[in-house]
């Protein structure tokens, strides 16, 4: 296993995307025209500096390398930084049943190891953390089908003229979503509480 930056490009404003919260409160609804802003805030500082990403990475690539070892699971660790926020990719030369393990159906195993390793984060350095963990490219592929379920939905709320409700979904699917109705013309907003928040889609 080895964990290695691949890019650092540093930026020392957090981005619209505050998806930090455990209960999935944090993400914020999208129109075409503008962003509204959070729902609610996350607790960071306007402010993120480069050093205290990168020692987020690092405090982020130990505790996901040390896991790996116990589980005897094989992986790199890749760190990137960009846009104000951490980004970990755990990979595998070669097709690993365990690391599909820890994706999980519809990546819920994956979610519930991001939210250990902010919390290793937290309990390392004092900050809250809003890393984004991803696992075989999980996440990448997740984003093709979100780009296609907002689409489908734009295209029914067209046909029918009526808001279209979707399944519930994480604070950063939301957030993807989110971007891609705003950028179809249309309006997106968020909506329950917890395990069943989700996104409702029409014209206004």
């Amino acid at each position: 296993m080895s964990a290695e930056s691949t890019e650092q490009t540093f930026s020392t404003e957090v981005i619209d995307d505050q998806d930090g919260t455990p209960n999935g409160s944090g993400d914020e609804a999208q129109t075409a025209t503008q962003n509204t802003g959070p729902e609610s805030g996350d607790g960071l500082d306007k402010g993120v500096t480069a050093s205290r990403l990168e020692e987020e990475g690092d405090v982020a690539a130990d505790y996901l390398e040390e896991l790996l070892d116990i589980a005897d699971i094989d992986g790199d660790i890749d760190i990137e930084v960009r846009n104000g926020r951490t980004y970990i990719s755990i990979v595998a030369e070669e097709e690993s049943a365990g690391l599909e393990n820890l994706v999980g159906r519809d990546g819920e195993v994956l979610e519930a190891l991001q939210e250990l390793t902010r919390l290793a984060v937290l309990s390392a350095t004092e900050n809250r953390s809003r890393l984004v963990l991803d696992i075989n490219g999980y996440r990448a592929e997740r984003a093709g089908d979100l780009q296609k379920i907002a689409e489908d939905a734009v295209a029914a709320v067209k046909e029918s003229g009526d808001a279209v409700a979707l399944a519930p979904m994480s604070a950063y699917e939301r957030k993807i979503v989110h971007d891609a109705v705003a950028e179809l013309g249309f309006v997106s907003e968020s909506e329950g509480e917890g395990a069943d928040r989700h996104i409702v889609v029409s014209t206004d």
